[in-house]
């Protein structure tokens, strides 16, 4: 690597975790703001709430990393026009395309952490940011499911009419084993109660049905324990959850779902998708945030920078577009996710055609 790579590498990621610091600073303040009077209605310590913003900063660093690099690349590379030294480079014989590449290993390095922090590091500073939120920051919740229908096993079907996440009991409780499209067995309970010390599930005043041709043996008793494939937490508040998993905990819960036949399963999807194209993302914007700000103009740095801050909107509102198409089910998960990406890779290619030669 050049001493002129080393310059501009070491300007550029400078540049970016100060931008980075600037909006967390930012965010962070106005968040304590608007959640103070809940802090104070909880009577919650300074060690809680301090906890809490330890585990929401590299949330907040996540999310704002596409659009802090892109603002870094346009503040960088726009003092370096404005004080002529892109022109100084090109003078010398060095393509575009050379200059370009301390940006794109400073790129590459950030894209790498982002991916590596999104799929396995965050996730877990989730679990406790979410449950504070669900805790302290939201209504109390409650499950409102009716006429419950989930696919426990290969064969296995489970129905509630309703359950109570306060109590852990479902009510009017079925359970049916379907063989090769034929009814099995079938059990039927008043009720179905978690036990705590047991980590089971009680069945209460139920019936078995087993059939065999037109054979039927029936059998009733008032209390059973079993372990089924569901949890009290999978009635609990699905607030943000895709957020709580590792990589790995994702890919498991999404097979799982499909397992289940959920009908929910699009929002893991697409946060699976998100996680893998958040790092492209970044190469993506760093190339056109070089292409616009590498032109010395009139208007010096204020107007590219401002020009940057409109694209990052942009980008912002498409990105929030495609993610609502990609849940709502009109779209393939991934082909939604991968949209803006798709379309700003064809600015910044039309763009690349204006740059100083």
């Amino acid at each position: 690597m050049r001493i002129l790579d080393r310059y501009i590498l070491k300007k550029f990621l400078s540049a970016f975790f100060f931008v980075v610091l600037i909006f967390v600073l930012i965010v962070t303040i106005i968040d304590f703001t608007e959640k103070n009077d809940f802090y104070i209605k909880h009577q919650l310590s300074k060690a809680e709430i301090l906890a809490y913003y330890i585990d929401f900063v590299p949330f907040i660093v996540n999310l704002l990393t596409p659009i802090t690099v892109f603002i870094a690349t346009v503040f960088v590379s726009s003092r370096l026009a404005m004080h002529t030294e892109i022109i100084a480079m090109l003078g010398s014989g060095m393509s575009f395309r050379r200059i370009m590449v301390p940006y794109l290993i400073g790129a590459t390095i950030i894209a790498g952490m982002n991916f590596y922090l999104n799929g396995w590091v965050i996730p877990k500073s989730n679990k406790d940011r979410v449950a504070f939120e669900v805790k302290y920051l939201r209504n109390p919740f409650h499950y409102d499911g009716r006429n419950i229908h989930i696919k426990i096993a290969p064969d296995l079907y489970l129905y509630m009419e309703s359950y109570n996440n306060r109590s852990n009991v479902g009510y009017k409780f079925g359970l049916d084993k379907i063989v090769d499209g034929e009814l099995k067995e079938k059990m039927t309970a008043l009720s179905l109660r978690w036990n705590e010390e047991t980590q089971k599930w009680k069945i209460l005043n139920w019936t078995l049905r087993k059939f065999d041709g037109q054979k039927e043996i029936v059998t009733q008793g008032e209390k059973m324990d079993t372990t089924l494939a569901i949890l009290p937490k999978d009635f609990e508040s699905d607030f943000s959850l895709q957020e709580t998993f590792t990589l790995n905990e994702l890919y498991q819960y999404i097979e799982e779902l499909e397992h289940r036949g959920s009908d929910n399963i699009r929002t893991y999807e697409v946060e699976k998708y998100i996680r893998f194209m958040s790092p492209f993302t970044v190469l993506v914007l760093v190339f056109i945030g070089l292409t616009v700000s590498s032109k010395k103009t009139r208007g010096g740095t204020g107007f590219q920078i401002a020009l940057g801050f409109v694209i990052a909107f942009i980008f912002i509102i498409f990105f929030i577009m495609s993610k609502s198409v990609a849940e709502s089910g009109n779209m393939l998960p991934w082909i939604a996710v991968w949209i803006p990406n798709i379309i700003f890779t064809g600015v910044g290619l039309f763009l690349y055609r204006f740059v100083p030669r």
